[in-house]
């Protein structure tokens, strides 16, 4: 029996992204970026104006966002009990259908540690006792040379 050696040779440290997906990941950091100085010197230029306007359009403004802000407050708020439906439907599913699967599984399990338990005791260690009790009789005969090979 002949053995045959192998070399390892070390496999360098791969790339797990190719470059074009690089790429792009760059361009998607420039463009946010980009985005985000544009909508700040937006935000720049729109307080500009509004320091420049008379009181009457800043108070008009003024009311519009809030009027804005009054509705995003109405939609996070229909969100909110949305959200809690939803956890108390979870809920509900968890209780009522998740644990009676992990009760009936814990029985499963415990049936069959007794099961391998009895198997054990009346299958597995008698033949192992056989075997070992078989061995040690060969063992004695082939002292006596009773069966030669």
């Amino acid at each position: 029996m002949t053995e045959t050696k192998q070399s390892i040779v070390p496999v360098e440290s791969v790339s797990t992204t190719p470059p074009q997906e690089e790429q792009s990941k760059g361009i998607q950091i420039w463009l946010i970026v980009v985005i985000a100085v544009a909508l700040l010197a937006l935000l720049a230029t729109a307080i500009f104006f509004l320091a420049k306007a008379p009181a009457t359009v800043t108070t008009q403004i003024r009311d519009i966002f809030i009027i804005l802000m009054a509705f995003e407050f109405l939609v996070l708020g229909a969100a909110l009990v949305i959200l809690i439906v939803q956890l108390a439907k979870l809920v509900n599913l968890l209780q009522n259908e998740v644990k009676p699967i992990l009760e009936a599984t814990s029985e499963t399990v415990k049936t069959l540690k007794g099961t391998t338990a009895f198997l054990s005791d009346n299958l597995v260690e008698p033949v192992i006792k056989l075997n070992g009790y078989l061995a040690g009789i060969k063992k004695a005969l082939d002292l006596l040379r009773i069966f030669r090979k």
